[in-house]
């Protein structure tokens, strides 16, 4: 016999002794106590038992089916099979020749394991029993059946260390959907799953780590896997989409209910600042004399007339986000972005000048902007959005001109949608009513253009240089300071 038979044949001699008296059970559930339960070729009892300093509540509900209930104080016996227990590195290293007396033969040749559970529980050895029973069957299977399963026996098999069922467990729960009870559970467990083997499962609940590399030349950070969620998100909604209607409605109320603002604000500047540099880049191609010149008639028509088209579509989806970041109070640095084109604004009124231009390709074009600006307008004067007073006064006299052109020549030929024009009218003497004194005089003798011959059309033009000369009259305040 060689030496590791005759070692292993010692052992199991030892181990029998230490299990004797008295001999366990034959493996009969007849012939078992309600306190205890037997398994195949047992050569050695078990005894779980409540461990003291258990909490008074249990966190997880117990499982009503199982039939092993303990009262609170009680005990279970086990008679396991040493062989099967092998299994579990914490066992082989317990049940190992290297201890000298073996560490059951001071409790009469019983091993004990305490359970952390609450007393109050009507079945605490019910994960620990199911454990047991997966070290001497291995049928993981037909033992696991549910992610409530698999978290139950988790905790169990990584304080015995029994790694086929670990492994087991996280690859069942690795490829099934789990409540959201359920997911809080795998995360508490998280830090105590092996890295190698949980990698897929913890990818579930939270994003990889971002990979160091070199800045960009801006020196931007990496953007987080929320925020390109949600840039991919306003990109398909915005682009195409085959039902842009539902499509843009479902984004909308994802963005309202994302519950970081920044992350949100953050998102929705970067894609409106990039349709906007979309439409200057257009806009700047038609009002470019290069460009008139360097193609033919015919040619150039129909670049002006696509250009054009694509402008008019791309102001349709800045109103749309310029429409999400009002409601969502986070409009603040658009507005600001707006009130700086005074390029684009100039670039709009050579296109509005050029009545047969854009009447004949894109009719829609000057209504568009001009709700774009009064969307931007009535927020600042609702205080939906609080931008300085700079921004204020450059937003009035970026946009003045533009709305001027659009009253004097879009207008007349679209008397249903007048109200645009005259709403912005009323929202820009708003505005003009929050500045200082001096700069209000310079911006309202720029409306004079608002007046009608019949003085009783234009109240707010009269209400607006009414609030001023009434504050032009008025003595200094503040005193000496």
């Amino acid at each position: 016999m060689s030496l590791r038979k005759r070692q292993r044949s010692a052992s199991s001699s030892r181990l029998a002794a230490f299990c004797s008296p008295p001999s366990p059970p034959p493996p009969s559930s007849t012939s078992s106590s309600p306190d205890s339960l037997a398994f195949p070729n047992a050569d050695l009892l078990l005894r779980l038992h409540l461990d003291p300093a258990s909490p008074d509540d249990a966190d997880a509900e117990p499982d009503t089916d199982c039939h092993l209930a303990a009262a609170p104080g009680t005990f279970l016996d086990l008679h396991v099979s040493s062989a099967s227990l092998l299994r579990s590195r914490y066992f082989a290293a317990l049940l190992s020749d290297r201890w000298s007396p073996p560490p059951f033969a001071a409790a009469g040749g019983r091993l004990s394991l305490a359970v952390s559970a609450s007393p109050s529980c009507p079945h605490p050895f019910h994960a620990h029993v199911e454990v047991f029973r997966l070290l001497h069957t291995l049928d993981f299977a037909g033992t696991i059946r549910s992610p409530g399963d698999a978290l139950d026996l988790l905790p169990v098999a990584l304080q015995l260390l029994f790694d086929a069922c670990v492994e087991a467990c996280i690859r069942f729960l690795e490829a099934v959907p789990w409540s959201e009870d359920e997911e809080a559970r795998v995360i508490d467990l998280a830090p105590l799953l092996p890295a190698a083997e949980a990698a897929d499962l913890l990818a579930r609940v939270s994003p990889p780590p971002v990979a160091a590399g070199p800045s960009s030349a801006a020196g931007e950070a990496a953007r987080s896997p929320s925020e390109a969620m949600l840039d991919g998100l306003i990109h398909s909604a915005i682009n195409g989409h085959p039902v842009p209607a539902a499509t843009k409605a479902f984004v909308a109320m994802l963005l309202k209910d994302y519950p970081s603002r920044d992350c949100v604000h953050k998102v929705l500047n970067d894609a409106f600042r990039s349709r906007l540099d979309i439409v200057k880049e257009l806009m700047g191609k038609y009002a470019s004399p290069d460009f008139r010149v360097a193609v033919d008639s015919d040619e150039g028509e129909a670049i002006q007339r696509l250009n054009l088209h694509s402008a008019a579509s791309n102001v349709k989806h800045l109103y749309w986000l310029i429409e999400r970041m009002v409601d969502l109070r986070v409009a603040d640095k658009a507005v600001t972005l707006w009130s700086d084109q005074a390029a684009l604004a100039t670039d709009l009124q050579k296109l509005l000048s050029d009545v047969d231009m854009w009447r004949n390709m894109t009719p829609g074009l000057p209504v568009l902007v001009t709700r774009c600006t009064l969307r931007f307008a009535n927020s600042v004067v609702t205080g939906e959005t609080l931008v300085p007073r700079q921004v204020r006064m450059k937003l009035v006299r970026s946009w003045l001109p533009v709305l001027n052109v659009c009253r004097d020549i879009v207008q007349p030929m679209h008397f249903h949608k007048s109200t645009n024009c005259q709403e912005l009218e009323s929202a820009f003497l708003q505005i003009i009513s929050t500045l200082p004194v001096p700069e209000a005089q310079e911006l309202l003798q720029q409306c004079l253009g608002f007046s009608t011959r019949n003085v009783d059309d234009c109240p707010h033009l009269v209400a607006a240089f009414k609030t001023w000369f009434r504050r032009a009259g008025r003595a200094p305040l503040g005193g000496n300071n």
